[in-house]
């Protein structure tokens, strides 16, 4: 099975390699990049799935984003994805294995703080098993294409969720965040 490492032990351009391999080279004009520009990936929170023969089959990574609602407030959240497997050994596990690892982390908090809601573009078939949901999403917006039905998030407590508001990278005012 996969051996969960830190995403900052692996080379910079495997893990680009692996993205372009699972998405294409056209990947940069998604959505999902468009939310979180100008973001670094979180360190502490980003992972690498190595095989048996140590051979790079799998990362997640996870940004700071927030959602500004119509009053100008940004709201933190942590954007999960993207989560890429290598083409051909997908169905292995190594993508659950990088979920259950990122969100794991994820929601282990500071003493006396709440875990930050995460928001990301996927599948509700796929994604639905963590608790992702499109059921708060509905008056979102993002920064290009989507479809409203893969805007999901996941939540402990969905009422502080504002009901309307754009997707986009966390401001340079609450910079602390993204270091």
């Amino acid at each position: 099975m996969a051996t969960i490492v830190p995403l900052t032990a692996i080379d910079p351009p495997l893990v680009e390699q692996l993205l372009d391999a699972a998405f294409g080279p056209d990947r940069h004009a998604r959505t999902a990049y468009r939310i979180r520009t100008g973001m670094d990936w979180l360190p502490a929170l980003s992972f690498a799935a190595m095989d048996n023969e140590d051979w790079l089959v799998g990362t997640i990574q996870l940004w700071p984003v927030a959602l500004t609602d119509p009053q100008g407030r940004a709201h933190p959240l942590l954007m999960v994805g993207p989560v890429a497997v290598m083409p051909g050994r997908q169905g292995e596990g190594f993508g659950k294995a990088l979920m259950a690892t990122a969100l794991s982390a994820a929601d282990a908090p500071a003493p006396s703080a709440a875990a930050l809601p995460q928001v990301l573009i996927g599948d509700h078939d796929y994604y639905g098993q963590w608790n992702f949901s499109a059921a708060h999403t509905a008056g979102w917006r993002c920064p290009g294409p989507w479809d409203p039905a893969r805007l999901l998030i996941r939540c402990a407590n969905p009422a502080v969720l504002p009901h309307e508001g754009m997707l986009g990278p966390w401001g340079s005012s609450q910079g602390s965040l993204a270091k």
